[in-house]
């Protein structure tokens, strides 16, 4: 089980602050392709993405008990 922390927009979207994977092991582009396709996020694609506190780039591991955070562009004045 992978956990994935969402924040603003994205866990307004989904209606919670964090969901369960049920993934062995994968990438952070291929678990971005999976919540894409069943969560329709829609700033997922200019989202970092941090693996147990690291920020992590496409072709990273996530492995059973990872936490991902998802993290949306920042926007302010």
């Amino acid at each position: 089980m992978i956990n994935i922390l969402l924040f603003a927009q994205m866990q307004e979207e989904v209606g919670k602050e964090k969901i369960a994977v049920e993934m062995e092991k994968t990438t952070v582009k291929e678990l971005k392709e999976y919540l894409q396709m069943h969560y329709k996020l829609t700033q997922l694609n200019e989202s970092m993405v941090a693996v147990n506190e690291a920020y992590a780039l496409e072709n990273d591991e996530v492995k059973t008990g990872d936490t991902v955070a998802i993290i949306p562009p920042v926007s302010g004045g």
